[in-house]
């Protein structure tokens, strides 16, 4: 019996994630006749997800490397008001207008390395700070406004300029799937099949270690967290195109559930460790709950409840494994 429960946990441990999601399948079907695995809501399952999984894809980066970018909110909501003001208030090119957001957004990422890596402040203390000051430049940039088009300015004119036909594409179907998936494939790729990716496990798992072995932990820490602010700077860009607007604080919804989605992840396969396909899952285990939830008329209150179930659940296999 002893024997049985032990290899029960490690089947659970291990394939946990892809039990759960096979789980919410079945019941939220059998709950809706087979409306929940319908081709448009599973379509729509992966829309919802798309933005999310991009930024939460950031967040494994940041994990991976031993740290926390909880600042990844803010950056959101900093590139989405930027991004669209360099169409409505300067009437930018698509290019330009996204290299300029792009822009901002690595130096987002590098002051975060800076205050980790220079002044050596913990990881989750120093993206606390960013939070507010990055979440404080959106506001301020924006004057605490909506950015969109026709808007009233601050001396008073309307805004002249609108988002391009080609940026208004890039955040509905296909692309903004598209993109999505190019993110998680090219995540998952730097962090299994690289030298890059092996020497940020290894200084998220042994920063001695890999200090000893002549690693270049800052190069690295940093590395991580300037990927980190490029995909909440992509998930804030995509933000913006899907909305047609950029709300300052926008940003910050989305930063719980791709935390979540990032801790969720470290059970698959046993990995114990932030990786790309199990935040992928993660996040679409998050979004699919919320899509039945809200399919058999669950109250909008009980969402974060059960979110917070799945969340603590996850970790439990993950960190029991890794204490025995």
């Amino acid at each position: 019996m002893k024997l049985s429960s032990k290899k029960m946990f490690s089947i659970l441990s291990k394939y946990g994630i892809i039990i759960a999601l096979l789980a919410i399948i079945v019941i939220f079907s059998i709950a809706t006749n087979g409306l929940f695995i319908s081709r448009d809501n599973v379509f729509n399952i992966f829309l919802s997800a798309s933005i999310t999984i991009i930024i939460a894809m950031g967040v494994t980066f940041s994990v991976a490397v031993g740290g926390f970018d909880l600042s990844a909110g803010s950056i959101v909501s900093l590139t989405a008001v930027v991004v669209a003001s360099m169409f409505i208030w300067y009437e930018f090119s698509l290019l330009t207008s996204i290299l300029v957001a792009l822009g901002v957004v690595i130096l987002a990422g590098c002051l975060n390395a800076f205050i980790i890596i220079k002044l050596k402040i913990p990881d989750m203390l120093s993206t606390l700070g960013t939070l507010f000051i990055i979440g404080g430049l959106a506001l301020s940039y924006s004057s605490g406004k909506i950015v969109s088009k026709n808007m009233i300015m601050a001396n008073g004119q309307t805004a002249s300029g609108e988002f391009t036909a080609a940026f208004l594409k890039l955040g509905h179907e296909p692309w903004i799937i598209i993109i999505m998936l190019f993110v998680v494939i090219f995540s998952y790729i730097l962090l299994n099949h690289t030298k890059q990716g092996r020497y940020i496990y290894v200084i998220g798992g042994n920063p001695e270690a890999a200090e000893l072995s002549g690693v270049n932990i800052k190069k690295y820490k940093a590395l991580a967290y300037i990927l980190s602010a490029v995909c909440a700077g992509i998930g804030g860009i995509l933000l913006a195109s899907k909305m047609g607007q950029a709300n300052p604080g926008a940003g910050a919804s989305y930063l719980m559930e791709a935390v979540a989605s990032t801790f969720i992840g470290l059970s698959f396969l046993n990995a114990n460790k932030a990786n790309a396909i199990g935040t992928f899952l993660g996040t679409i285990i998050i979004v699919s709950l919320i899509s039945g939830l809200t399919m058999i008329s669950m109250p909008y209150y009980t969402v974060n409840i059960v979110k917070g179930v799945v969340l603590v659940l996850a970790l439990a296999l993950s960190y029991t494994k890794r204490h025995n």
